[in-house]
Protein backbone atom coordinates (compact mmCIF):
# COMPACT_ATOMS: atom_id res chain seq x y z
CA UNK A 1 0.00 0.00 0.00
CA UNK A 2 2.66 2.34 0.77
CA UNK A 3 4.04 1.91 -2.72
CA UNK A 4 1.04 2.92 -4.61
CA UNK A 5 0.74 6.69 -2.65
CA UNK A 6 4.38 7.43 -3.19
CA UNK A 7 3.12 6.62 -6.93
CA UNK A 8 0.14 8.55 -6.53
CA UNK A 9 2.37 11.49 -4.79
CA UNK A 10 4.46 11.21 -8.22
CA UNK A 11 1.88 11.58 -10.99
CA UNK A 12 0.92 14.64 -8.69
CA UNK A 13 4.17 16.45 -8.86
CA UNK A 14 4.62 15.92 -12.87
CA UNK A 15 0.79 17.81 -13.24
CA UNK A 16 2.27 20.97 -11.09
CA UNK A 17 5.17 21.29 -13.35
CA UNK A 18 2.69 21.12 -16.42
CA UNK A 19 0.35 23.89 -14.96
CA UNK A 20 3.82 26.62 -14.48
CA UNK A 21 4.84 25.89 -17.95
CA UNK A 22 1.48 26.23 -19.45
CA UNK A 23 1.15 29.81 -17.59
CA UNK A 24 4.68 30.74 -19.00
CA UNK A 25 3.65 30.98 -23.00
CA UNK A 26 0.59 33.40 -21.37
CA UNK A 27 3.02 36.01 -19.78
CA UNK A 28 4.90 35.65 -23.13
CA UNK A 29 1.80 36.60 -25.11
CA UNK A 30 1.05 39.88 -22.70
CA UNK A 31 4.80 41.14 -23.04
CA UNK A 32 4.51 40.92 -26.85
CA UNK A 33 1.12 43.03 -26.45
CA UNK A 34 2.43 45.53 -24.17
CA UNK A 35 5.40 45.68 -26.60
CA UNK A 36 2.62 46.20 -29.74
CA UNK A 37 1.04 48.64 -27.57
CA UNK A 38 4.35 50.76 -27.49
CA UNK A 39 5.03 50.83 -30.64
CA UNK A 40 1.74 51.82 -31.90
CA UNK A 41 0.91 54.28 -29.19
CA UNK A 42 3.49 57.11 -31.01
CA UNK A 43 1.42 56.69 -34.56
CA UNK A 44 -1.40 56.84 -32.80
CA UNK A 45 -0.73 60.24 -30.67
CA UNK A 46 1.29 61.26 -34.30
CA UNK A 47 -2.76 61.04 -35.87
CA UNK A 48 -3.64 62.62 -33.15
CA UNK A 49 -2.06 65.64 -34.27
CA UNK A 50 -2.41 65.15 -37.46
CA UNK A 51 -6.07 65.53 -36.83
CA UNK A 52 -5.73 68.19 -34.18
CA UNK A 53 -3.88 70.17 -36.89
CA UNK A 54 -6.35 69.89 -39.62
CA UNK A 55 -8.77 70.81 -36.89
CA UNK A 56 -7.12 73.70 -36.18
CA UNK A 57 -6.59 74.78 -39.85
CA UNK A 58 -10.52 74.67 -40.15
CA UNK A 59 -11.06 76.83 -36.59
CA UNK A 60 -8.67 79.39 -38.37
CA UNK A 61 -11.13 79.94 -41.65
CA UNK A 62 -13.73 82.45 -40.85
CA UNK A 63 -17.21 80.22 -40.61
CA UNK A 64 -19.32 80.83 -42.65
CA UNK A 65 -23.13 82.12 -41.38
CA UNK A 66 -26.16 81.70 -42.78
CA UNK A 67 -28.53 84.63 -41.79
CA UNK A 68 -32.32 83.58 -41.54
CA UNK A 69 -34.92 85.89 -43.05
CA UNK A 70 -35.79 88.06 -39.98
CA UNK A 71 -32.13 88.50 -39.05
CA UNK A 72 -31.54 89.33 -42.94
CA UNK A 73 -34.51 91.63 -42.19
CA UNK A 74 -33.16 93.70 -39.09
CA UNK A 75 -30.20 94.28 -40.82
CA UNK A 76 -31.46 96.16 -43.63
CA UNK A 77 -33.58 97.93 -41.45
CA UNK A 78 -30.43 98.87 -39.33
CA UNK A 79 -28.77 100.07 -42.54
CA UNK A 80 -31.91 102.16 -44.07
CA UNK A 81 -31.80 103.71 -40.49
CA UNK A 82 -28.84 105.36 -40.81
CA UNK A 83 -30.15 108.06 -43.38
CA UNK A 84 -31.76 109.44 -40.49
CA UNK A 85 -35.31 109.54 -42.34
CA UNK A 86 -36.62 105.98 -42.30
CA UNK A 87 -38.67 104.62 -39.16
CA UNK A 88 -36.44 103.70 -36.11
CA UNK A 89 -37.63 101.68 -33.14
CA UNK A 90 -38.47 105.14 -30.93
CA UNK A 91 -38.00 108.69 -31.03
CA UNK A 92 -36.98 110.76 -28.03
CA UNK A 93 -40.22 112.31 -26.17
CA UNK A 94 -41.77 115.65 -27.88
CA UNK A 95 -42.82 118.15 -25.74
CA UNK A 96 -43.78 122.22 -26.05
CA UNK A 97 -40.63 123.80 -27.66
CA UNK A 98 -39.14 120.78 -28.96
CA UNK A 99 -38.87 120.87 -32.91
CA UNK A 100 -40.30 117.95 -34.88
CA UNK A 101 -37.85 115.63 -35.59
CA UNK A 102 -37.18 113.94 -39.05
CA UNK A 103 -39.39 110.81 -39.08
CA UNK A 104 -41.06 109.11 -42.21
CA UNK A 105 -44.39 107.79 -42.59
CA UNK A 106 -46.20 106.34 -45.30
CA UNK A 107 -49.94 108.80 -45.87
CA UNK A 108 -52.84 107.68 -47.34
CA UNK A 109 -51.56 107.47 -50.88
CA UNK A 110 -48.83 104.96 -49.50
CA UNK A 111 -46.39 107.63 -50.35
CA UNK A 112 -43.46 108.44 -47.80
CA UNK A 113 -43.26 111.91 -46.00
CA UNK A 114 -40.86 113.17 -43.85
CA UNK A 115 -42.86 114.77 -41.33
CA UNK A 116 -40.16 117.23 -40.42
CA UNK A 117 -40.58 118.62 -43.84
CA UNK A 118 -44.08 119.51 -43.05
CA UNK A 119 -43.61 122.63 -41.33
CA UNK A 120 -40.96 123.68 -43.04
CA UNK A 121 -42.51 126.78 -44.58
CA UNK A 122 -46.38 127.00 -42.79
CA UNK A 123 -47.75 126.12 -39.25
CA UNK A 124 -49.05 122.59 -38.67
CA UNK A 125 -51.76 121.09 -37.11
CA UNK A 126 -51.58 117.46 -36.49
CA UNK A 127 -54.71 115.41 -34.83
CA UNK A 128 -54.85 112.05 -33.62
CA UNK A 129 -57.56 109.37 -34.09
CA UNK A 130 -57.98 105.79 -32.32
CA UNK A 131 -59.38 104.43 -35.57
CA UNK A 132 -60.01 106.01 -38.97
CA UNK A 133 -64.18 105.39 -39.57
CA UNK A 134 -65.19 105.14 -36.25
CA UNK A 135 -67.96 107.42 -34.74
CA UNK A 136 -65.48 109.40 -32.82
CA UNK A 137 -62.84 109.93 -34.68
CA UNK A 138 -65.28 110.82 -37.75
CA UNK A 139 -66.65 113.78 -35.74
CA UNK A 140 -63.46 114.81 -35.18
CA UNK A 141 -62.07 114.27 -38.57
CA UNK A 142 -65.41 116.02 -39.64
CA UNK A 143 -64.57 118.73 -37.39
CA UNK A 144 -60.75 119.65 -38.97
CA UNK A 145 -62.87 119.13 -42.37
CA UNK A 146 -65.45 121.51 -42.12
CA UNK A 147 -63.15 124.11 -40.28
CA UNK A 148 -60.22 123.20 -42.84
CA UNK A 149 -60.60 126.41 -44.82
CA UNK A 150 -60.12 128.69 -42.01
CA UNK A 151 -56.73 126.27 -40.91
CA UNK A 152 -55.39 127.26 -44.17
CA UNK A 153 -56.60 130.69 -44.27
CA UNK A 154 -54.30 131.73 -41.16
CA UNK A 155 -51.03 129.93 -42.72
CA UNK A 156 -51.43 126.32 -40.95
CA UNK A 157 -51.72 123.44 -42.73
CA UNK A 158 -53.67 120.12 -41.48
CA UNK A 159 -52.91 116.41 -40.71
CA UNK A 160 -54.58 113.28 -39.45
CA UNK A 161 -52.45 110.66 -37.91
CA UNK A 162 -53.31 107.37 -36.74
CA UNK A 163 -52.07 103.64 -36.73
CA UNK A 164 -54.51 102.67 -39.18
CA UNK A 165 -52.84 101.16 -42.66
CA UNK A 166 -52.54 103.44 -45.14
CA UNK A 167 -55.40 101.80 -47.51
CA UNK A 168 -57.81 102.08 -44.39
CA UNK A 169 -56.93 105.65 -44.22
CA UNK A 170 -57.58 106.50 -47.87
CA UNK A 171 -61.37 104.64 -47.85
CA UNK A 172 -62.06 106.75 -44.95
CA UNK A 173 -60.79 110.08 -46.59
CA UNK A 174 -62.97 109.40 -49.95
CA UNK A 175 -66.18 108.64 -47.98
CA UNK A 176 -65.88 111.25 -45.93
CA UNK A 177 -64.58 113.87 -48.28
CA UNK A 178 -61.25 114.89 -46.15
CA UNK A 179 -59.66 117.76 -47.73
CA UNK A 180 -55.94 116.88 -45.77
CA UNK A 181 -54.19 114.31 -45.64
CA UNK A 182 -54.13 111.26 -43.38
CA UNK A 183 -50.18 109.79 -41.98
CA UNK A 184 -50.06 105.98 -41.19
CA UNK A 185 -48.20 105.26 -38.21
CA UNK A 186 -48.79 101.67 -37.66
CA UNK A 187 -45.93 100.74 -34.51
CA UNK A 188 -47.12 104.28 -33.04
CA UNK A 189 -43.61 105.26 -32.95
CA UNK A 190 -44.69 109.00 -33.32
CA UNK A 191 -47.82 108.83 -31.91
CA UNK A 192 -45.32 107.33 -28.46
CA UNK A 193 -43.33 110.23 -29.00
CA UNK A 194 -45.90 112.55 -28.62
CA UNK A 195 -47.32 111.47 -25.57
CA UNK A 196 -50.46 110.14 -27.32
CA UNK A 197 -49.44 106.58 -27.02
CA UNK A 198 -50.11 104.10 -23.97
CA UNK A 199 -51.09 100.39 -24.09
CA UNK A 200 -50.94 99.97 -27.73
CA UNK A 201 -53.80 102.57 -28.21
CA UNK A 202 -53.72 106.24 -29.41
CA UNK A 203 -55.38 108.77 -27.44
CA UNK A 204 -57.22 111.19 -29.36
CA UNK A 205 -55.37 114.64 -29.33
CA UNK A 206 -53.83 117.16 -31.48
CA UNK A 207 -50.53 119.39 -32.00
CA UNK A 208 -49.44 122.45 -33.02
CA UNK A 209 -46.40 123.39 -34.52
CA UNK A 210 -45.39 126.73 -35.19
CA UNK A 211 -43.54 127.50 -38.93
CA UNK A 212 -40.54 125.94 -39.02
CA UNK A 213 -41.87 122.86 -36.72
CA UNK A 214 -41.61 123.73 -32.87
CA UNK A 215 -44.31 122.36 -30.88
CA UNK A 216 -46.42 125.33 -29.52
CA UNK A 217 -49.34 123.72 -28.19
CA UNK A 218 -51.08 120.15 -27.33
CA UNK A 219 -54.52 118.86 -25.75
CA UNK A 220 -53.99 115.36 -25.11
CA UNK A 221 -56.91 113.83 -24.34
CA UNK A 222 -59.35 115.72 -26.00
CA UNK A 223 -63.13 115.55 -26.35
CA UNK A 224 -63.66 114.59 -30.77
CA UNK A 225 -66.02 117.82 -31.36
CA UNK A 226 -63.70 119.52 -29.07
CA UNK A 227 -60.53 119.26 -30.93
CA UNK A 228 -60.56 120.88 -34.25
CA UNK A 229 -62.67 124.45 -32.57
CA UNK A 230 -59.55 124.68 -29.60
CA UNK A 231 -57.37 124.01 -32.41
CA UNK A 232 -58.40 126.77 -34.77
CA UNK A 233 -58.89 129.21 -31.76
CA UNK A 234 -55.43 128.37 -30.83
CA UNK A 235 -54.27 128.99 -34.24
CA UNK A 236 -56.11 132.40 -34.72
CA UNK A 237 -54.66 133.33 -31.23
CA UNK A 238 -51.03 132.79 -31.98
CA UNK A 239 -51.61 134.88 -35.66
CA UNK A 240 -53.02 137.72 -34.57
CA UNK A 241 -49.96 138.27 -32.21
CA UNK A 242 -47.83 137.71 -34.97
Amino acid sequence: MAPRAKATSEAVEPARRSTRISAQPKAAVEVVKEAIKKVAAPKASKKRAADAGEEKEVSDEAPVVKKSKAEKSGSEEAGDASDGKVNAGSLSPIDIGDVLPSYTLKNEKDEDVDVATLAAGKGLVVFLVPKADTPGCTTQACGYRDSYPDFTEHGFNVYCLSADKPATQAKWQTKKELPYPLLSDPKRVLITALGAGEGGKTKRSHFIFAKGGKLVDKKVPVKPADSPRLALEFVKLITAET
